[in-house]
């Protein structure tokens, strides 16, 4: 299972980054956080940018909805989503995280 904190109208959720990776790819669970790969180096926010691309692509929502709130310069970073309906995007996040671990 995976770290969450759900607030009100956002979602926040435990991410370590490997930067210049082969794809772009949420891969699985480690120690509670999403290990996410992506293709842009840790220069000048490319990988942050890119994480956030990842988590809108995924859960459907958009890329302004998607904020890194902590660890902008560290591969353990907390993202949060913000939704009107949180409830829904918790699901996808959800069935993501059983998908990965089947």
């Amino acid at each position: 299972m995976i770290n969450i904190k759900k607030g009100k109208n956002y979602i926040q959720v435990e991410v370590k980054v490997q930067p210049k990776g082969r794809q772009n790819a949420i891969v699985r669970v480690e120690n509670g956080k999403l290990k996410i790969k992506v293709t842009a180096p840790p220069e000048g926010g490319k990988a942050n940018d890119a994480v956030r691309k990842l988590f809108s692509k995924t859960l459907k929502v958009p890329i302004s909805s998607v904020e890194i709130v902590k660890g902008e310069t560290s591969r353990d970073k907390i993202v949060a989503i913000f939704a009107e309906n949180i409830d829904k995007v918790e699901e996808k996040l959800l069935q993501l995280v059983a998908d990965l671990q089947s």
